[in-house]
């Protein structure tokens, strides 16, 4: 749905929204940590978990369901978000492989507190598995095949991020 400069990529007041939405944890290596992205059933969806460095862990997220979105004619993403007081990375994804580049931007939450977050597409950093990559392309709006959500950087025990929406802006 679009709406002047405004494209509405997910609506998580509508209970399908975060239907296609896994998890990518720290498991996937030995860990132990466990997250989820849950509509609320009023007008968001949680991502929520517990982070834990046992086993060598320390990091949660999930990610859409793989699609095609053309976002070459915006300027970035705007979340509307109510956090803990903790950083989370917003992650995008433009080859259709599961493990590839990933592109992460960090933004930080107060604790209970709506805020709007506006993340440029020049932000985003190529990473692949928590590094950064050097001489990666930078992030190429018109290719994004996946959205995702991060908590990392030796935040341990349980995160609670709300996420009313997720646009893209600036056209």
């Amino acid at each position: 749905m679009k709406t002047g400069s405004e494209l509405i990529l997910f609506d998580f007041s509508l209970p399908e929204s975060a239907l296609s939405w896994g998890p990518i944890d720290d498991r996937v290596m030995g860990g132990v940590s466990r997250s989820a992205l849950a509509n609320t059933g009023a007008k968001s969806a949680v991502f929520s978990g517990r982070i834990s460095f046992e086993r060598h862990g320390g990091f949660a997220s999930v990610r859409s369901g793989p699609g095609r979105f053309d976002l070459s004619g915006y300027t970035g993403l705007a979340l509307r978000v109510r956090g803990d007081g903790k950083v989370y990375k917003l992650s995008l994804t433009t080859e259709p492989r599961f493990d590839s580049v990933v592109y992460r931007a960090r933004f930080s939450t107060e604790p209970d507190r709506w805020l709007t977050i506006e993340v440029p597409f020049d932000r985003f950093l190529p990473t692949f598995r928590g590094d950064e990559v050097p001489g990666a392309p930078p992030l190429d709006p018109g290719a994004i095949r996946t959205f995702g959500f991060l908590i990392s950087d030796r935040q341990e025990g349980p995160f609670e991020l709300e996420i009313e929406w997720i646009k893209a802006y600036g056209k």
